[in-house]
């Protein structure tokens, strides 16, 4: 059990928290502003490959996140075209985009690099890491908290940016009076539009970057729908969270650590199988305990 839930496990967690985290806090966004964003699968899977394909192209990994932003920008910005302009329904257009993600990027593979299933090449340059002053000489803190890519650290510092705009600026204001009550909104003068606009459009920026940290920070390839599940589990995140900063981070800490004891597993006597349903296992709890939660305050 010792060499089980050790430092390295911790440390393992801190990494997998990254792209939940991102996405989720991108998803909190949308959820403020009355939009269900549903395709953060999608728009992981294409910032994964874009953050590959760029970084392949150019040889810099700090473009490779940069294309995986821009790229999750433009995806998301479809589901504002569909929902905020179009008026279309979210989980309908949720699904067409998360399965046109799946196909694009299964295209794209084969057609831009002859492969199938996996790409990976030298000229992919994975995120850098970052020991951090002081803290990486503590014994024990410094082997968790310490040497990280540069997107692990981002996404805990968007935790409080996240919260200091909803709460403490008057952008974050609006949006959350969108979110209680649009048509009020409205007539106060606030474009209702526009915020929901820019909800999605930064939700895309993020979660882009969470598919950058997916193909160059965990790993340094890109696998065919190497998401699995995880714009799902943020999804779930939110939920859990309430839409709420400290919540989606608290949430997105029991997903990052059940998906390193995942990958722990699998090194263990246990079945590989039993592992890699891990994630979702406490996923399913998390969601039976929230519902649970919500018929007792009724």
């Amino acid at each position: 059990m010792t060499e089980l839930f050790d430092v390295t496990l911790l440390n393992s967690t801190i990494r997998m928290i990254a792209p939940i985290l991102l996405a989720a806090l991108g998803g909190l966004l949308c959820e403020r502003v009355l939009v269900f964003n549903i395709i953060l699968e999608g728009t992981m899977l294409i910032g994964a490959f874009t953050a590959v394909a760029v970084s392949y192209a150019t040889g810099s990994s700090v473009l490779g996140v940069a294309g995986a932003a821009l790229a999750g920008l433009l995806f998301s910005l479809l589901l504002g075209l569909f929902v905020v302009t179009l008026r279309g329904d979210a989980i309908v257009v949720g699904i067409a985009l998360n399965m046109l993600a799946s196909g694009i990027t299964t295209f794209l593979l084969r057609s831009l690099f002859g492969v199938k299933g996996q790409f990976t090449s030298p000229n992919i340059q994975s995120l850098s890491t970052w020991d951090i002053p002081v803290i990486k000489d503590i014994p024990i803190v410094g082997e968790i908290l310490s040497g990280h890519s540069w997107v692990v650290y981002l996404s805990w510092l968007l935790v409080i940016v996240v919260y200091i705009f909803l709460f403490r600026h008057r952008a974050g204001l609006h949006m959350r009076g969108v979110g209680q009550n649009d048509m009020a909104a409205s007539t106060l003068g606030i474009n209702v539009a526009r915020i929901r606009y820019a909800a999605v459009a930064v939700c895309g920026l993020l979660v882009g970057i969470a598919g950058a940290q997916l193909s160059l920070g965990q790993v340094t390839l890109y696998v065919e729908n190497m998401s699995s599940g995880r714009g799902w589990i943020a999804l779930v995140a939110v939920m859990l969270g309430r839409a709420h900063p400290v919540g989606v981070l608290l949430a997105s800490l029991l997903f990052g650590f059940s998906d390193a004891l995942g990958y722990r597993l699998q090194g263990s006597s246990l079945p590989s199988q039993i592992a890699v349903i891990m994630p979702y296992v406490v996923t399913l709890i998390a969601l039976f305990f929230q519902q649970s939660r919500k018929k007792q305050q009724v």
